[in-house]
């Protein structure tokens, strides 16, 4: 009996043993990369350390900033010195890149600027998680290759429920840069506010920048033209591109606030909730307002929106011109007079070279596949997933549960969303998986990539906004980089805890899942 207990405690140990040395072996990188080897030996950097580069001087540039700013540490560009970090073009994967540390070495190699930026953002976060001796970083020698899973990496943030301006936004990019996330969602015009200056309608922002989700009549707040193109610049900088949604032909009502005339109407909750779906002027309106976007947005993708129509389209059957539409088109139905809409104003965004993108309501409009990417949103209608890969359409996954950060983080929160009592924790985020839904072989190349969308209603203030967003956004990362093989909730919860520190430096207010009670949740009141 003695023997046989003492042989399962020694088991139980070793095993235990082996797990925790596994883990440990993990580089401190989120999301992990695809593969990974620890060798022998260190590499002390310090302020003697020489930049080399070959190539990629934007992405030098970059790391000599984020050293300084992260580290405290300068990084001249000098080949003369005993130590250097050396960054070079070979033929690679797109945006893959190897990071190969070294004694007296760090080789950064990737076939084009996106890799070498993202081979720059490993080894920033390798220092920012190693030892610091005597003004030294210890890195230890990591030889690491490494791609992404899905090419479309995504966070959308909404301003017209609550607006939250430049720095904010910067510091958003800052740290989807910083998890290798790559797409830039901007929701800037529904029901309480627009957020963007068009120059042909000033009364958009001036009139129809008033006001919020809990204050109607709040000072007007939106983004002038030059502000957005900082935000460009600043997210092209970090490999992000910046894609705009302006909402029809629902959630006009701040639109309609300011130009009336292309109002459809809408219902009592929701007043003046679309557009106009039959008036020539109305096409015209928002025609020239999509070539103002258009300018300032080099992405060459727009979100039109598409959904909800039905809230607020209970005018347009009893509206005279509506009718004759519908008479004069053969559309036998307000959905069809909604798509009606859509694909002609679609057809406004080809005309200026753009692909349309669109929430899950299109997937059966008559939308031409190579230019349309549709984001499928509601979890509760599978269905529309499947519709929107059976038409052949390219597809973002973005569902609800548990890729709306809105909603709850744990059950004992009060101020967000549950669905049938269902929440969005960090460990659903982190442990979604796209195989539970059954996608035919044929159609897993038209899942672009994965999405997660932060809306606004209960989020009036800077700290909901870091409590909502932060560590789940280094959860949607793993997900949406790293290969299902590699991912592991135990041990990214133990990589996990450097960067919350991070976020204690910065001063957000961040959710911490090992001590929920760090900081409360942020109330909420309307």
């Amino acid at each position: 009996m003695y023997l046989a207990k003492h042989f399962l405690l020694s088991f139980l140990f070793a095993l235990f043993s082996l797990d925790f040395t596994v883990a440990q072996q993990q580089p401190e990188i989120i999301p992990i990369p695809t593969t990974y080897l620890l060798n022998q030996g260190e590499f002390q950097w310090d302020n003697k350390v020489g930049l080399v580069l070959e190539n990629f001087p934007n992405q030098g540039n970059y790391l000599q900033q984020e050293a300084l700013r992260l580290l405290n540490l300068p990084l001249q560009e000098i080949e003369s010195v005993s130590k250097t970090i050396l960054i070079r073009k070979v033929n690679d994967l797109k945006e893959g890149y190897t990071l190969d540390i070294q004694q007296n070495s760090v080789t950064i190699e990737a076939a084009d600027e996106t890799g070498a930026f993202y081979g720059v953002i490993s080894l920033l976060q390798l220092a920012h998680a190693s030892k610091e001796k005597n003004g030294k970083i210890i890195l230890p020698n990591w030889k690491i290759q490494d791609s992404p899973k899905y090419e479309w990496r995504g966070i959308m943030l909404d301003e017209s429920r609550y607006f939250f301006g430049m720095e904010k936004v910067k510091q958003l990019l800052d740290h989807m840069a910083y998890y290798k996330l790559n797409t830039f969602h901007w929701h800037l015009t529904d029901a309480p506010g627009w957020r963007i200056e068009i120059k042909n309608f000033p009364k958009l922002t001036t009139v129809g920048g008033i006001g919020n989700q809990s204050e109607p009549n709040a000072p007007a707040a939106y983004y002038t033209q030059e502000e957005i193109k900082e935000i460009v610049r600043y997210a092209r900088e970090r490999m992000i591109r910046v894609i705009p949604e302006i909402d029809m032909p629902g959630h006009a009502t701040a639109a309609n606030r300011a130009y009336p005339e292309h109002s459809g109407g809408g219902s009592e909750k929701y007043p003046d909730f679309t557009f106009h779906p039959a008036k020539e002027t109305t096409y015209a309106y928002l025609s020239q307002i999509l070539h103002e976007v258009d300018a300032l947005f080099p992405s060459n993708m727009m979100h039109l929106g598409g959904d909800e129509v039905s809230f607020g389209n209970q005018m347009w059957p009893k509206d005279p011109d509506v009718l004759r539409l519908m008479e004069n088109e053969r559309l036998t139905d307000m959905k069809d007079v909604e798509d009606y809409f859509f694909e002609r104003m679609a057809d406004t965004l080809f005309r200026f070279s753009n692909k349309v993108l669109a929430w899950d309501e299109m997937a059966s409009a008559n939308l031409p596949k190579d230019k349309t990417i549709i984001f499928w949103w509601r979890h509760d209608k599978k269905e529309q997933l499947s519709l929107s890969l059976k038409n052949g359409y390219p597809t973002v996954v973005c569902p609800r549960i548990p890729f709306y950060f809105d909603f709850l983080q744990q059950e004992n929160h009060k101020y967000g969303r549950k669905w049938a009592g269902a929440y969005a924790p960090l460990e659903a985020v982190y442990n979604f998986d796209m195989d539970a839904f059954g996608i035919k072989k044929e159609d897993e190349n038209l899942i672009l990539g994965i999405q997660a969308n932060l809306w606004t209603e209960t989020v009036p203030n800077e700290d909901r906004f870091d409590f909502l967003m932060y560590p789940r956004i280094a959860a949607l990362a793993e997900v949406v980089w790293s290969q299902n093989e590699n991912q592991s909730y135990p041990q990214f919860m133990e990589r996990l805890e450097v960067h919350l520190e991070k976020y204690k430096a910065e001063k957000l207010y961040y959710y911490n899942p090992f001590d929920p009670d760090h900081h409360p949740e942020p109330v909420y009141e309307p």
